[in-house]
């Protein structure tokens, strides 16, 4: 039996999932578990780091089983950025719930620290800014207030590490504890520059150095793991917006993408030295392949699909995100209605952490119709203010490439093009953040020459014009942004 499929263990933040891709891109079989969502307190997100490694395995035995294991040639992961696991090194339990990317309660600290004038010397060096979305103030917070991670770190046996590490180290048995330089771009921790752990950040923040994982590649031989009873190389890993920038063959300077799952995350890759943002984007990490580092300018935004959550589980206005299609579609516009929805704070280009959700502009004639369009209104007006910025740092994109589960939404793909005034592709394959993790295994394990060569497996399915004229494009952009500065005025 030839072994031709690429296996993908894709751990989002409200689902995981595996997928087998065949080398044209084609998905042969997946599997998907949702992830319990924990709020203990407003502004907190906790997930159960046992709960994603179990229901992880689960899937992966899943597809494993349904393309027959002895086809599959190598293992990809990606997943869930900035969120901290702390685990014990004996024993590879959790000391503690997981601190996910959404999760708001290093606010005080990151303040603290932008107060002693440390955020410039941050940019500089991670090409990020102190915002407690980051995991550098989730580690002070816990090493501060969790007494078995405190103790676990005086007695030498804390482990810690983003979602890539911990399944690294268990897919791995424990041999392996390690996070690639994507992931570790985003703990405010590493020097972009070398992708290696900063000692002056790291003691700066309190961060026990001997806790924290290798820094590796994003392709090549990263650990073995067992699956399904057979030993499997995992040859490819990277944090979920680095893996869909590459699943979208966004492979040259100047090229954009934009992922739309609970968040919305635009990646423009820009070349191979590091930028600077004056604009309040950040200058992150494309991937690292042979010690060889891209980069990338980023603008992310921490609630898109998640507000289709809140209109579903929140306030039960429709049954399912799909329905929202349909409800955009049957009224004309929003009824004046904006929502700016700031569940937990505002991301690029504002970084206000403390600034909630704020709906304008409604009437006794509004209903779930406008509301439901408001929101889908909301995610293409924050990816515009996240397009401006990367024009104005001197990147400005004629094309979009979007992904992620919101966009088999054909109304939001079309309100995106003519807000934004430039043609927007779909993939094929919508979930490309599995789609690039699969291209970095492939090229890790030689089954493709390298990035480009594994591109073949992108392929566009749709192009959205703009049809939205200039006057009501700039009528909206200016309700927008009189919603925005109400969000921010205390």
């Amino acid at each position: 039996m030839t072994a031709d499929l690429i296996l993908v263990l894709d751990a989002g933040t409200t689902s995981t999932r595996a997928l087998a891709f065949d080398r044209s891109g084609t998905v042969r079989a997946s599997a998907a578990r949702p992830i319990t969502q924990h709020y203990p307190v407003s502004g907190w997100v906790e997930h159960d780091a046992e709960e994603i490694w179990r229901l992880s395995h689960d899937c992966l035995d899943e597809v494993a089983a349904a393309v027959g294991v002895g086809r599959i040639a190598c293992l990809g992961l990606t997943n869930q950025r900035e969120t901290v696991v702390f685990w014990d090194r004996a024993t590879g339990e959790p000391l503690m719930p997981a601190i996910v990317w959404q999760d708001r309660r290093g606010a005080a600290l990151c303040e603290r620290w932008r107060g002693e004038g440390l955020e410039a010397a941050v940019q500089a060096t991670t090409g990020l800014v102190l915002d407690p979305y980051f995991s550098a103030s989730k580690i002070a917070w816990a090493l501060a207030h969790c007494p078995a991670v405190a103790a676990a770190a005086t007695a030498g046996s804390l482990m810690l590490g983003t979602v890539d590490s911990w399944l690294l180290f268990k897919l791995t048995g424990g041999a392996v504890h390690a996070t690639d330089a994507t992931n570790a771009s985003r703990t405010l921790l590493m020097d972009r520059a070398t992708c290696r752990w900063d000692a002056g950040l790291v003691a700066r923040f309190g961060v026990p150095a001997a806790a924290l994982p290798a820094i590796t590649d994003c392709a090549g031989a990263l650990g073995v793991a067992k699956i399904a009873g057979r030993s499997l190389e995992i040859t490819g890993c990277a944090g979920d917006q680095h893996a869909a920038a590459i699943g979208q063959a966004c492979l040259s300077p100047g090229m954009v993408k934009a992922t739309y799952g609970t968040g919305t995350f635009v990646l423009a890759h820009a070349g191979a030295e590091p930028p600077v943002s004056a604009h309040r984007l950040l200058g992150t990490l494309a991937w690292r392949l042979g010690g060889v580092p891209a980069y990338a300018l980023e603008g992310s935004v921490f609630t898109a699909g998640a507000a289709v959550q809140w209109l579903r589980d929140g306030v039960g206005l429709i049954g399912t995100a799909a329905e929202t299609e349909a409800l955009a579609r049957s009224v004309r516009d929003s009824g004046g209605v904006t929502i700016v929805p700031a569940f937990t704070g505002l991301g690029a280009p504002h970084w206000r952490a403390d600034v909630r959700g704020l709906i304008t502009g409604v009437t006794a004639a509004t209903t779930r119709a406008h509301l439901a369009r408001a929101t889908l209104e909301a995610v293409a007006q924050q990816t515009a203010d996240l397009m401006g910025a990367l024009a104005a740092d001197g990147v400005a994109a004629t094309r979009l490439r979007v992904d992620g589960g919101m966009v088999a939404n054909d109304w939001l793909c079309q309100h995106l093009a003519d807000v934004l005034a430039i043609p927007v592709e779909r993939p094929r394959v919508i979930e490309t953040t599995a789609l690039g993790c699969a291209m970095l295994a492939g090229v890790g394990a030689g089954l493709f020459a390298d990035l480009a060569e594994a591109s073949t497996m992108h392929v566009v399915d749709r192009v959205f014009t703009p049809a939205m004229p200039a006057a009501e494009r700039a009528t909206g952009r200016l309700r927008w942004a009189h919603a925005v500065r109400q969000a921010l005025t205390p």
